[in-house]
């Protein structure tokens, strides 16, 4: 059984306004590292913030973990978005919070913002921050605030904290656009690294289709709403990208 399911998703910001997702279609698996690649305006952010609820779909079905996620609300929506790490495009920290603080963060949808403001975490929730600062190199800016970070080392704190959560799906939104090509490839293949160790299904919103192709083992190719491919990275021709990309220039 899939991790999830995409079923005829549909989405339309404004009653009048145009259609941005139109009938997708797809469905991952527990071993996935899939990319979602297309154009600007394909709907790849769209998409990517469907899953967790973040954009409200207009119609369709969203299965995540065996659950109708477009039916869910209150406290049922906040349990299953605690099984979801989210990485950001514009990495989403507190940026007068320290390193350690803003990877603890990650644990909120479970101890609640009193023990954040008093930062009364339980010890192990500490022991497993120190361990995933470690194992994206910043053990030694545990004390930093993080806007004295290079924009690869906040980028890295946000994998940190997605995985505080303990997800059992990681959603990307174009992780790496704001980075450099180089700190680009070093931080894909850290996620790749630490969602094999974790056992973590990962859906990548990304731009870089180099990048994808060399990073995931899946791609869906999107173009104005519509899924125009699905299938592995290595099935992938310049037809496909020809027919995904269009007018546009790679």
């Amino acid at each position: 059984m899939p991790v999830l399911e995409v079923r005829n998703l549909k989405v339309r910001y404004a009653a009048t306004g145009p259609q941005i997702l139109k009938g997708v279609e797809f469905a991952v698996d527990d071993s996935d590292f899939c990319a979602v690649i297309g154009p600007s305006g394909a709907g790849k952010s769209t998409l990517i913030r469907c899953i967790n609820r973040l954009v409200e779909p207009s119609e369709g079905e969203i299965i995540l973990f065996g659950q109708h996620v477009c039916r869910l609300a209150g406290g049922d929506l906040r349990r299953l978005r605690r099984r979801i790490g989210m990485i950001f495009q514009e990495f989403n920290l507190v940026n007068r919070m320290s390193v350690m603080d803003n990877v603890l963060s990650g644990r909120l949808g479970y101890t609640g913002a009193w023990r954040s403001l008093f930062k009364a975490f339980p010890r192990e929730d500490i022991e497993r921050a120190l361990h995933l600062l470690e194992r994206v190199g910043l053990q030694d800016h545990v004390d930093k605030r993080a806007d004295e970070l290079s924009g690869g080392q906040r980028q890295r704190v946000g994998i940190a904290r997605a995985l505080m959560q303990q997800p059992e799906i990681l959603l990307l939104d174009e992780p790496t656009s704001a980075l450099d090509p180089k700190i680009s490839r070093s931080v894909m293949a850290l996620i790749k690294e630490l969602a094999e160790e974790f056992k973590v299904p990962v859906l990548c919103n990304i731009h870089d289709v180099q990048l994808a192709l060399e990073s995931c083992n899946r791609i869906i190719g999107m173009q104005d709403g519509y899924k125009k491919f699905d299938g592995p990275s290595r099935d992938m021709r310049k037809e496909d990208l020809d027919a995904i990309y269009a007018m546009e220039v790679l």
